[in-house]
């Protein structure tokens, strides 16, 4: 999943910041999506490469009980972390146990369950 991951950060259209981002989302049938972010201008507009592989997966006809897995690398060199915004997608479509693995370009990688990182979500019964 690293190559895979690195291989995709050039991908990446981020004129803007100069920092790409690759994810590619597991599901549990093997298949894989692969996002990174795009820049936009109007940075509004831009969306994080966490969510465009999980609206993919959506696109593409993959469900909530589909998804096992998040794999994201930033190309700064160190370990990156989705935002808020994200990890608010990532509740909606993941499981709670479901892994999400952040990679730095160098090897070093972290694993974290989506509980961890999304203690508090925000959820249908909120509304």
């Amino acid at each position: 999943m690293f190559q895979k991951l690195k291989d995709n950060l050039k991908n990446s259209y981020s004129p803007y910041s100069n920092f790409p981002v690759s994810a590619i989302v597991v599901m549990k049938d093997g298949r894989e999506f692969t996002g990174v972010n795009i820049e936009n201008a109007s940075y509004g507009a831009t969306v994080c490469a966490e969510r465009t592989a999980i609206f993919k997966a959506v696109s593409e006809g993959c469900r909530k009980s589909d998804f096992q897995a998040l794999h994201l690398m930033v190309g700064s060199g160190r370990i990156g972390m989705p935002c808020f915004m994200c990890r608010q997608v990532i509740t909606e479509f993941m499981d709670p146990d479901a892994e999400i693995i952040c990679y730095s370009t160098e090897g070093d990688k972290e694993t974290y369950k989506v509980r961890d990182l999304c203690p508090a979500p925000f959820g249908p019964e909120d509304l």
